[in-house]
């Protein structure tokens, strides 16, 4: 029986998630199953990926062949490479603490760049959401100082009327005193 590690297709349309089983090649895709050992859904940023690495590994080490996507998932956890430093172990070349140290010493390492790429987003992030809010405190000054000088020409707009005004009331007050005495005689 050729058994294949795959990919199972669930989800609804634009937003697929995919457990990672253990089936016979024989089997549909998403039919019958030996055993589910993991999942995979891409639709967060990054992909999130959970697997039962001692499993996996058991199930790549008596044979089952990985598909292509499913390939590229556990040598992105490791399985593949933990499989390598297994064979270099049945063959003499280190023994299995160092094999170990070498598996550990890599997933240090891919932690690293994880966090490093994390730490760019979020920092680029940042940077966008500082750089837009300056960009909206210009605007809003800008605004702020069309405003002002609207309110400015009718203050001043308003402050001409009341003073032609009262310069009128002031030409006219004199003129209706002088009109007043000569009524009461």
């Amino acid at each position: 029986m050729a058994v294949k590690i795959r990919l199972q297709r669930h989800g609804h349309k634009d937003y697929a998630f995919y457990p990672i089983v253990i089936a016979d090649s024989r089997a549909p895709r998403d039919g019958r199953f030996i055993e589910r050992i993991g999942s995979y859904n891409p639709n967060t940023n990054p992909a999130t990926i959970s697997l039962n690495f001692d499993r996996a590994l058991y199930w790549i080490n008596v044979g089952a062949q990985p598909t292509e996507t499913v390939r590229n998932i556990l040598s992105r956890e490791g399985v593949m490479l933990m499989k390598h430093l297994q064979g270099g172990v049945k063959k003499g070349a280190f023994d299995e603490a160092e094999a170990q140290r070498r598996f550990d010493a890599w997933k240090a390492e891919k932690a690293a760049k994880l966090e490093a790429v994390k730490n760019q987003e979020r920092e680029g992030k940042k940077a966008a959401a500082k750089k837009a809010l300056e960009e909206e405190t210009k605007k809003n000054e800008a605004k702020a100082e069309a405003v002002a000088k609207k309110r400015a020409e009718l203050a001043a707009a308003k402050a001409a009327e009341q003073a032609a005004q009262a310069a009128e009331n002031a030409a006219e007050a004199p003129a209706a005193e002088a009109e007043a005495p000569a009524e009461e005689a």
